[in-house]
This record gives structure tokens, C-alpha cells and sequence, in this order.
């Protein structure tokens, strides 16, 4: 046993680029609703900078647009370039079995479900992917830690005929 744990501990670490071999991208619609999703983060503390810039303004005298010029400048550098990092991140993949999931760059987070652990399976659109055709699919499987995987970013139907292709695949493991 120790001979194989020291193959596996030999093996070279792959790189982020390996780890994304084989993935598909989610829809490039996906980076709309990310931006919109982020401009709507960005305009509450928009909203927030201001209330706190007139307060400073009229009781300590403060100079107008020392708060709020900032946060207007930095929340459009996060809109315009924060959806496309994010998107680039995502991928997916429903070979062998098995439905894998990986995002992130700097936490990345790479999760494999195998079909046959899957109990329940959701296709949800919020009113801005509704906006672009786009869904989401949630797969629920047994246990407390990680038992949500949720895969933004496909079209409708393309999330319904995964699906459909898990839930049926499901039903023949059960027979």
C-alpha cells in the first residue's frame, strides 16, 4: 500500500490549464448577467458613497467627490472588466457518468458528481438570465458539505436536456 501512495505522491501536480482540459465554457450571454448582477452591487454602494459623502460634506466640510469619485471609478473598472474574468472561470463537463463543475481562479473549485449519487435535480431562471435565455442547473446529492452544485450560464435547453440525460440515466441505475 505504501508503494502506491508514493506513485500517487510522485505524480506531477497538474496545472490550471490541465485541470480546464476537456471543459466546456458556459454561454458568453453568462458575462451580461454577471455585469448586470454586478452593477447592481455597484449601485448600492454607489447609492451608500453618496449618502456618505453629502453627510461629510455639510457637517465636516468635506470636498464634494472625494468619496464618491473613487467608488464611481472603481466600481466601473469592477463592471467592465470583472465579468469576463469571472466567465473565462467557469466550466463544465457531463462525460463519464459523472457531472464536473469547475470556477474560480484564485480559490478554484473543481467538484465532480457521479450521476448515481444525485437525488433531486432543479432548472431555475432569475429574471435577468430569464432576459438572455439562460438557466441555471442545481443538482442535489446526499450529505451536508457540498451537496449543491449549481452550473450558471446555459441555455434553457441545453440545461434541461442535462436533465433530462441525468434523470434518465438515474432510472436505469435503479432498474
Amino acid at each position: 500500500m505504501s508503494s502506491s501512495l508514493a506513485e500517487i505522491f510522485d505524480q506531477p501536480v497538474p496545472s490550471v490549464s490541465a485541470l480546464d482540459a476537456g471543459l466546456q465554457p458556459v454561454e458568453p450571454a453568462y458575462r451580461n448577467v454577471i455585469r448586470i448582477m454586478t452593477a447592481l452591487v455597484v449601485l448600492a454602494v454607489v447609492v451608500g458613497a453618496g449618502v456618505v459623502e453629502v453627510v461629510m460634506h455639510v457637517k465636516g466640510g468635506m470636498q464634494q467627490g472625494a468619496v464618491l469619485a473613487p467608488v464611481l471609478a472603481f466600481g466601473a473598472f469592477v463592471i467592465v472588466f470583472l465579468p469576463q474574468r469571472k466567465w473565462r472561470r467557469w466550466g463544465y463537463s457531463g462525460a463519464d457518468e459523472q457531472l464536473r463543475v469547475a470556477r474560480g481562479w484564485l480559490f478554484r473549485t473543481d467538484t465532480i458528481v457521479p450521476f448515481k449519487r444525485i437525488q433531486h435535480i432543479d432548472v431555475a431562471q432569475g429574471p435577468v438570465e430569464r432576459l438572455f435565455g439562460l438557466a441555471s442547473l442545481t443538482v442535489h446529492t446526499a450529505g451536508t458539505h457540498n451537496s449543491i452544485v449549481t452550473l450558471p450560464g446555459l441555455t434553457r435547453p441545453d440545461a434541461e436536456a442535462m436533465r433530462d440525460a441525468m434523470r434518465l440515466h438515474i432510472r436505469r441505475e435503479a432498474e
